[in-house]
């Protein structure tokens, strides 16, 4: 037996199935377009489609507005719409259908998210880590996303991939937007030094976006090392600086030990009491 494998030109041949139409409503407007105003069966002919099926193929890219017929001639005669148009109603049919499907999704989401509700968290040590820049930064974007009620941020050194606004600045802050929607606190403790080596557009969105919410704080203290996130009561994820290239993210691993993360709260307060309050 001989396989047939499409190549790759076969999968990037845009096609009218792709918007929606069968291949005999697809087979029959490309028809029309070639032989003008015509009768069902003279395009059954010219199409291939059975004449079985013509009339509910007919019908149905009618309904599409993509034909148009002329009921006082006999036999009925059908024209296709101009091209350009045919392909806007279908865009916009599509558009429609997938907008229907999204609310649907998101009903969906929410009819769930109370019946797939966490158990109370066992209070058990528990770890996991992820490696390299991009997965680090969905793992510390996944764990803002799940934070209650306290979350505290302390940078100490200047990572690149962090602070990329055009792509994890922007995600990283958007998060801890929703988080203070949700009534989350944040405070943020960061060395004095890395407040100019910052892009212009954080200072930006700190001074638009958070700057006057009364939950979020910045403060810079010479005495501040490594790179964390204190996560409620009882999480803490640790940023691991690549051993050769300090400017970049090698790792983060996510703690949950309440113990740990309680000790290392104790070691923040003090430095955040005698901290600056930053004023951009």
């Amino acid at each position: 037996m001989c396989l047939y494998i499409p190549s790759e030109e076969y999968y990037s041949m845009a096609s009218l199935r792709d918007l929606g139409l069968s291949e005999y409503e697809a087979r029959a407007y490309r028809s029309l377009l070639k032989t003008g105003p015509t009768t069902a069966k003279e395009l059954s002919r010219a199409s291939d489609v059975p004449m079985g099926r013509i009339y509910d193929v007919l019908n149905s890219i009618e309904q599409y507005n993509l034909v148009r017929s002329q009921s006082a001639s006999r036999p009925k005669k059908y024209v296709a719409v101009e091209p350009t148009t045919a392909l806007d109603r279908l865009l916009t049919e599509k558009k429609r259908e997938l907008d229907e499907q999204a609310d649907q999704y998101e009903s969906i989401v929410d009819d769930l998210a109370g019946e797939l509700e966490s158990a109370e968290p066992v209070e058990q040590t528990f770890w996991t880590a992820a490696v390299g820049p991009a997965e680090s930064s969905d793992l510390l974007l996944e764990r803002i996303s799940a934070t209650d009620s306290q979350l505290v941020m302390v940078l100490s050194t200047y990572t690149e991939q962090f602070f990329d606004i055009d792509e994890v600045g922007t995600l990283v802050l958007n998060e801890l937007i929703e988080a203070l929607e949700r009534g989350v606190e944040i405070r943020l403790l960061m060395r004095p030094d890395l407040v100019p080596a910052l892009p212009a557009s954080i200072g930006e969105r700190y001074r638009d976006s958070l700057i006057e919410h009364e939950r979020f704080t910045v403060r810079t203290s010479e005495n501040v090392s490594g790179s964390f996130t204190l996560l409620d009561d009882s999480e803490v994820v640790i940023e691991v600086a690549h051993p050769l290239k300090s400017e970049e993210i090698f790792a983060m691993i996510d703690l949950k030990d309440q113990e740990f993360t309680e000790s290392v709260r104790e070691e923040f307060t003090p430095r955040w009491e005698n901290a600056d309050e930053l004023l951009l």
